[in-house]
């Protein structure tokens, strides 16, 4: 295992020296937003709703007296429109009365926050702040596992995997290298094993021969 991380580590280290997030925001309190409208659907979607959304609520007091059909009106398009405004008028409003209008970047603080799981948490303080935790969505679970990175039979265990086996200051684009990974090489229905650069480390590859 210790051998496998290595590998994976230095060739993205090597291959992909930058790796970002896809949604579009210009600071903290946009990328919340984005992130909780993100859960289960795609950034692409998300880059096409959030433009109104940020010009309309520039700041969480804006957005906290915001009216449920308002905030609806310009997420509908996002999957779970209803929990995902509900959210978000009150995240707003947790911020405004708990933080003092600020994101907080302690992850328990950022899971009191309404719409806002760990992954969540773990995102906006390993991009923000650039916290050495690491985010486990759809793709890096699926892709740490088929690598070989993580046996781990829930979020909760691949997270630990990671985190124990990839340096702090790696971290924060770690999390982006698996997700990019995930989302255009290591596909879900079809992975392009053929396009790879790290086929050769990789537990599903291996069981393709």
């Amino acid at each position: 295992m210790e051998e496998k991380y290595k590998n994976v580590i230095e060739w993205f280290s090597t291959n992909v020296p930058v790796a970002e997030s896809e949604l579009h925001f210009d600071n903290a309190f946009q990328l919340i937003i984005a992130v909780i409208l993100s859960a289960q659907c795609t950034d692409k979607r998300v880059n096409l709703v959030t433009p109104l959304l940020f010009e309309k609520y520039k700041r969480p007091e804006e957005l906290a007296a915001a009216s449920f059909d308002e905030v609806y009106n310009l997420v509908k398009s996002i999957s779970f429109p209803n929990n995902k405004a509900k959210h978000l008028i009150g995240m707003a409003n947790m911020l405004v009365k708990e933080f003092n209008s600020t994101i907080p970047s302690d992850i328990k603080l950022l899971q009191k926050l309404p719409g806002v799981g760990r992954k969540t948490a773990n995102v906006v303080a390993s991009v923000i702040y650039n916290k050495p935790v690491i985010a486990v969505d759809t793709h890096v679970f699926r892709v740490s596992r088929r690598i070989g990175l993580s046996n781990g039979k829930n979020v909760a265990q691949v997270e630990d995997d990671l985190t124990n086996n990839i340096p702090e200051n790696l971290r924060p684009i770690a999390h982006h290298w698996l997700i990019l990974h995930g989302r255009y090489i290591c596909t879900a229905r079809k992975p392009k094993c053929d396009q790879c650069g790290i086929a050769s480390f990789c537990n599903y590859f291996d069981s393709l021969s």
